[in-house]
């Protein structure tokens, strides 16, 4: 709310198609992808061709979240309106969808305009699934129109039941199955060993509140989570999922 970056500026932040490039090369199986890909950042025709080398290298693992970003500073540092940031990233998404899909793409509106172009290569399975973060009226339209999910970020059960009713309304007024679109939530996990408060956040306390947590998320239709703890070393990050 405060419009300000809520970590320090020193922290290491990499790129975020940086790591699932690194990682596509040294796993076999598991799905890829940032959270997320701040649109205005990139011309949108670079992102599907950044994205879909990863996704070609790795095989189709890659899923996309992506969103228009929050901060004004750092868009129009790299040279984007953020005002019209919205309209940037729906167009942005319509072009990256049509580099992806045809083997000439074309592209004529009102940020962008191209004739025929190749771009390759294309993704493994033809496309790459699109999770589209936010949590305002506008971007659950947006998730509806041109997105295969909706990304969700740390939020209670209790507010996700409240815009999964406005997703399902949107669903309703643009004429498209709600169960079309999946549903991944971005979290929090903090063990500990003794319950917290009322006040705790989701997936924040015992096991026993933390695994009531992920079951009431599993039955408002939640498909996957996308869990954050803290990273002291990776045998400290293993002992927290086991």
């Amino acid at each position: 709310r405060s419009g300000s970056m809520p970590l320090a500026p020193e922290l290491p932040s990499p790129e975020p198609l940086a790591p699932p490039a690194l990682v596509a090369g040294v796993t076999e199986r598991g799905q890829l992808g940032p959270s997320i890909l701040v649109l205005p950042h990139r011309n949108p025709v670079l992102a599907a061709k950044m994205t879909a080398t990863i996704d070609h290298l790795s095989e189709g693992r890659l899923v996309l979240g992506v969103g228009v970003g929050w901060m004004r500073e750092e868009i129009e540092l790299l040279g984007g309106n953020f005002d019209r940031r919205g309209a940037w990233s729906d167009e942005a998404l319509t072009v990256m969808r049509a580099c992806w899909r045809d083997a000439r793409a074309a592209h004529h509106g009102e940020f962008f305009s191209f004739d025929e172009i190749g771009v390759f290569p294309k993704p493994t399975r033809g496309d790459i699934p699109i999770l589209i973060g936010g949590h305002t009226p506008l971007a659950l339209r947006r998730v509806v129109e041109l997105g295969d999910g909706w990304h969700a970020a740390f939020i209670t059960p209790d507010a996700l039941e409240a815009d999964i009713a406005r997703l399902r309304e949107e669903c309703a007024r643009q004429h498209r199955p709600f169960d079309r679109i999946t549903i991944n939530v971005r979290a929090g996990l903090s063990l500990r060993d003794a319950p917290l408060g009322p006040d705790r956040k989701p997936l924040q306390g015992s096991r026993d509140q933390v695994l009531a947590d992920l079951a009431a998320f599993r039955d408002l239709g939640v498909e996957s989570m996308l869990l954050e703890t803290r990273y002291r070393s990776l045998a400290d990050l293993i002992s927290i999922y086991e």
